[in-house]
């Protein structure tokens, strides 16, 4: 089934947006997956808008950092990583040859969190669940699915995550690169490399019914498609900036609940 109760170590569990129009995402993706929301207080003036598909809590969408915007920073989806401790896994970024850019921290009885960056500037944040465990829907319509980090170079990536996490990876093809991530027995998202220019950074995927009308009507909606759609081996997928600038997959196809 693809609702969830929990999340093993070492799962992508969780994903948010942090955007500069957080009105404008809403409405964007609430029409493009289906979502709902329920806006919780995070902060003085700060809400963070829960995404539910069914009463279920699916991703988030909150406003940027003003700090971050200020660096020149773009709406981005940040991907969470389920860990059993997190205070003992940021322990382990430095030597792994990465980067502790937020030490672990409460976010109230939601849970520990830690940010790191991976040896080529990839940013990924580390969930130890308290009452929440992340996503509590996955692999159906308007939930996450997937998720890939574009690596500059994978060589050095690859071994910062299998120490950091106990990740495997294996190659799928050559050209364009790519590697399917696994997590024990499970397959947990994919390596690739971005174009050039384009910094390291992690997107998800969010199941749709049809790649092509997705596309048409992210369009429509303001949003730019600027991959796809490609069949692979387990379905089709695309990939689209949202009106703001953050960039995520669709896909469609088999997949493991």
């Amino acid at each position: 089934m693809p609702d969830r109760t929990s999340h093993a170590p070492g799962t992508i569990s969780w994903v948010d947006l942090a955007t500069s129009d957080q009105t404008a995402a809403k409405e964007f993706y609430g029409a493009l997956l289906g979502w709902a929301y329920e806006d919780m207080p995070a902060g003085e003036g700060v809400v963070y808008s829960m995404a539910k598909l069914g009463g279920r809590s699916a991703a988030a969408i909150s406003p940027q950092q003003a700090d971050e915007a200020a660096q020149g920073v773009p709406p981005h989806w940040n991907v969470y990583v389920t860990v059993a401790d997190v205070a003992a896994t940021a322990g382990k970024v430095g030597d792994a040859g990465g980067t502790l850019l937020a030490p672990p921290f409460d976010v109230f009885d939601a849970g520990r969190m830690a940010v790191i960056a991976d040896p080529t500037g990839a940013v990924l944040c580390l969930w130890q669940a308290g009452t929440n465990i992340g996503a509590e829907v996955v692999n159906e319509l308007g939930a996450m699915t997937w998720a890939d980090v574009a690596t500059t170079d994978a060589a050095a990536a690859q071994p910062f995550y299998e120490t950091l996490l106990g990740w495997r990876f294996d190659q799928m093809n050559e050209e364009p690169p790519y590697w399917v991530i696994w997590n024990g027995e499970r397959s947990n998202g994919g390596m690739t490399v971005p174009p050039p220019g384009v910094p390291s950074n992690w997107f998800p995927y969010f199941v749709v019914a049809d790649v092509e009308a997705a596309m048409g009507a992210a369009q429509a909606a303001g949003g730019q498609p600027f991959v796809g759609p490609i069949d692979v081996p387990t379905g089709r997928f695309a990939l689209i900036q949202d009106p703001q600038g953050a960039p995520f997959g669709v896909l469609t196809g088999e997949l493991d609940d």
